[in-house]
């Protein structure tokens, strides 16, 4: 009797643990939510006939919150949120989008943008995908030079 009562009050443990590491993490999301960014400024990426629109929010202790438009040549358009951090003058961030009017499936990739002056420049870099989620390979490289979009400031335009 002792050893079910024992085993009843560790499961209990272990769900009221984890049902609060749930909460702090749902409420860290919500706070970068609705916290009030510290600057606010939009980019411009042409390429051919590409053109990607970014909107960065800049908040407190490096993280960042945005939105992102890619209209892309026989593609359709992208549309989505980033949010991430800067690591140095390197801002890594998760892009989560849903591509033309199929709203049923989010898709989310990592990206990473160089800073570079008051421009971004968008790295490619080996992406691997465990368990559904997609990061960049650890060890590799992310390439900066030999790339297609480079983002310039703009002017932010509601939309």
């Amino acid at each position: 009797m002792k050893k079910t009562t024992l085993f009843c009050m560790f499961l209990t443990c272990i769900t009221f643990v984890s049902c609060n590491k749930k909460q702090s993490q749902k409420s860290i999301e919500d706070q970068n939510l609705t916290e009030k960014p510290v600057s606010v400024q939009c980019y411009t990426a042409i390429y051919e006939t590409d053109t990607i629109d970014l909107k960065i929010n800049t908040l407190k202790n490096n993280k960042i919150s945005g939105n992102m438009e890619m209209k892309l040549l026989n593609m359709p358009i992208k549309v989505g949120k980033i949010s991430g951090e800067f690591r140095g003058d390197t801002l890594f961030a998760d892009y989560s989008f849903i591509q033309g009017t199929n709203d049923k499936v989010v898709f989310k990739n990592p990206m990473a943008f160089l800073k570079s002056g008051n421009d971004f420049i968008l790295g490619n870099g080996k992406i691997v995908t465990y368990l559904g989620a997609s990061y960049f390979a650890k060890g590799e490289s992310i390439d900066f030079e030999n790339v297609k979009y480079k983002f310039n400031i703009s002017d932010c335009v509601q939309k």
